[in-house]
């Protein structure tokens, strides 16, 4: 359980601070900039991993978690709980943000300013290339260290810095479930909940190719 809730904590945390971030900036007239959004995504995670890496492995994705246990450093019959805590998580902080600015019409949704393949195609990249990095960085299931943190939070910031005008750089299907389903803006949604899914499992024959064996694919981690 206290895996469990410490997946719920931080994954209310990134979809509060970072879908936040995108409604005040449009509250604000734009004070808080995209660059201002994209470092609150990655801070947050940042300060999530160093806060509940050590208690669940700071997933805060299930994406991320899905592609542990592809990898075999996550138990698959861990999976569902995981998953459900991190969308129950998303699901309370989009709660709490639609009471806070009703007005709000999407609550950070993700949405693609360009042509769906072109929005699918660059979630699967981003999040590929996240948790490649996921993968180097952690040790089992768990990103935990002194490097975790700032390799993960400033590889989401830099991927929101860059991306996020075009396809929202959602990387978590949790992240893109949450606002959807509360605001409304469910017409792409397919592209975010199958796509960081997708990308996050290419990475892991992707770090079976360049590291020593063991790293991946070895025996099932609990």
């Amino acid at each position: 359980m206290k895996k469990l809730l410490g997946e719920f904590l931080g994954t209310f945390a990134l979809i509060f601070a970072g879908t936040g971030a995108i409604i005040i900036d449009g509250a604000s007239g734009g004070a808080i900039t995209h660059a201002g959004v994209a470092l609150t995504f990655g801070l947050i995670v940042l300060a999530m991993i160093y806060t509940l890496g050590d208690v669940s492995g700071a997933h805060l994705n299930p994406a991320v978690t899905i592609a542990f246990a592809a990898a075999r450093r996550f138990s698959w019959s861990e999976v569902p709980r995981y998953v459900a805590a991190q969308t129950a998580g998303a699901f309370a902080a989009s709660g709490v943000l639609r009471v806070l600015f009703p007005a709000d019409a999407t609550l950070g949704a993700t949405l693609p300013a360009g042509p769906a393949t072109q929005s699918f195609v660059l979630e699967v990249i981003l999040t590929a290339m996240l948790m490649f990095v996921v993968l180097g960085v952690s040790t089992g299931a768990k990103e935990k260290g002194i490097t975790a943190g700032i390799a993960v939070g400033a590889v989401i910031a830099l991927e929101a810095m860059f991306a996020g005008p075009i396809c929202g750089a959602s990387m978590n299907p949790a992240r893109s479930l949450a606002p959807a389903v509360v605001s409304g803006n469910l017409q792409h949604l397919w592209i975010y909940l199958t796509a960081p899914v997708l990308g996050a499992l290419i990475a892991v024959p992707l770090c079976c190719g360049v590291r020593e064996p063991g790293c991946c694919c070895a025996k099932s981690a609990a």
